[in-house]
């Protein structure tokens, strides 16, 4: 690591004070997808005072944004993201639930983590930009709605990730490591049924039941899971049931649909049927519907070239000291989720001999903390999950990493994440993805051959072409 460079990722530890203070603000005021006002006007206003150039409204969209810096090629985005969960309010720093807000919003998934981290990594890029006089363009990216709004997905449509010459993101987890595979496409529609009220007993007949054509489309889709390939999930929830009065005809009920399969184009195909079921439950009950696109992604395409260059910085970098109160608060919280039934990582999935190595570094999974680096694991390996950074990786190279922000064992999506949001566990595993992030990011700027190599892999998986998931003339729906 040349000197220029360690000064770069120094400012991310000079800078620590502000990035915690932007994590911790955005840990107190959980905004949900699509409608994150406040923590857009405070990335906005720290990449000002930063010196960055910023735009808002990105593609149309409220809490989009992006600041950049510098000129020339390449051109490095770094995503971040700042939604919040539904239902996970919780207190920090404890072992025990405890809800501030009965029903409220929490970071259930470390997004105020995640933003800060990827902010401080842009920072420490553009310090080295601003530092060596390299030519290149450092962009920080504030991506909303990535629980619920796909909005990476509807900035894809509009063809913005296509202007990067890379995009590199990170997010938090309970483990140290890049990572790899791809996962499932997924897209959400809403119908909204209306029918005709009626008095069910006294003239029934004259009512036409929103409620039963959301049942008969339940019916229809139940009978078509037989007929999907093995990487399909088709979910649903009933999101209006038309009332409480079972005496009288329902006239307007609401379903949403989210179906996933491996690649989009089998996605949208999937989805095309369950519409079909719709309709079929419309004719069915003599109603109408109304369709309402809300949301899609595309499946991740790895890049093992960045890959490479990610988990070198992770491990040029080293992860963080962890102290014994840290390991004391991670061993109490893990105790309140019941024990992993599986190796953390997906290498220890996937290899029988990285599988081994874990389980001794974490002592037969009974460490608190991963406090190690996962070894390095390239490949396919397929997830079930869905997110929209796949939609970027089709548009332009693209990699992530994790660091180990909460204990060994804990999921995502739980309280237990919330707890631990503001946590010195946390804020070093941000740091320490900042550091590996901007190191990978310089790598890039100082040496063309590597992007050579990201680039031609990325020609070669993206040969099929993007399809995608965003519908014509759809906006994006904040539920």
């Amino acid at each position: 690591m040349n000197e220029q460079k360690k000064r770069a990722l120094a400012s991310v530890d000079e800078k620590a004070a502000l990035y915690e203070k932007i994590a911790e603000q955005i840990w107190e005021n959980p905004e949900l997808s699509l409608k994150e006002y406040r923590a857009t006007a405070l990335y906005c206003e720290a990449l000002r005072a930063l010196g960055f150039t910023v735009s808002e409204k990105l593609c149309g969209i409220d809490t989009a944004f992006c600041g950049s810096f510098g000129s020339g090629a390449p051109v490095i985005g770094i995503l971040g993201e700042y939604d919040a969960l539904s239902g996970l309010s919780q207190a920090a720093g404890t072992t025990k639930e405890a809800p501030l807000v009965p029903g409220g919003a929490g970071h259930g998934c470390g997004h105020n983590l995640l933003g800060a981290g990827s902010l401080a990594a842009a920072a420490a890029v553009k310090d080295y930009l601003e530092k060596s006089g390299a030519s290149g363009t450092v962009i920080f990216f504030g991506c909303p709605g990535e629980e619920g709004g796909s909005g990476k997905a509807f900035m894809a449509r509009e063809g913005l990730w296509r202007t990067l010459d890379a995009a590199l993101s990170w997010h938090p987890g309970d483990v140290n490591q890049v990572e790899t595979g791809t996962n499932n496409s997924c897209i959400q529609v809403l119908y909204k049924f209306t029918g005709k009220a009626a008095h069910a007993a006294g003239d029934p007949y004259n009512g036409r039941s929103a409620l039963d054509a959301v049942e008969l489309m339940n019916i229809g889709v139940q009978f078509l899971r037989e007929h999907t390939t093995d990487d399909c999930r088709i979910h649903y929830a009933i999101t209006d049931a038309g009332g409480v009065s079972p005496n009288v005809v329902q006239a307007r009920a609401s379903v949403l649909y989210m179906v996933r399969a491996n690649k989009v184009a089998d996605s949208v195909r999937l989805q095309r049927r369950v519409d079909d079921i719709a309709k079929g439950a419309a004719l069915m009950t003599g109603t109408s519907f109304e369709r309402v696109f809300i949301d899609g992604t595309a499946e991740l395409l790895p890049n093992f070239a960045l890959e490479e260059l990610l988990y070198a910085n992770m491990a040029e970098i080293g992860v963080p000291a962890y102290s014994e109160e840290d390991r004391a608060f991670a061993a109490a919280l893990k105790k309140s989720f019941p024990p992993a039934r599986s190796l953390p990582g997906t290498g220890a999935r996937a290899d029988a001999a990285i599988a081994d190595e874990v389980r001794a570094l974490t002592e037969n999974g009974t460490k608190p903390i991963n406090d190690f680096l996962m070894p390095l694991y390239h490949g396919t390996l397929f997830t079930p999950g869905s997110t929209d950074v796949g939609d970027v990786s089709w548009q332009t190279p693209t990699a992530q990493l994790n660091t180990a922000a909460w204990p060994s064992g804990i999921p995502g999506h739980s309280w237990q994440v919330v707890a631990c949001g503001k946590s010195a566990m946390a804020y070093k595993a941000m740091r320490y993805a900042a550091k590996s992030l901007a190191g990978a990011a310089i790598d890039l700027i100082e040496d063309e051959s590597l992007l050579a190599r990201a680039r031609e892999e990325f020609r070669l998986r993206s040969a099929p072409g993007y399809v995608c998931p965003i519908e014509e003339g759809a906006v994006p729906i904040a539920l």
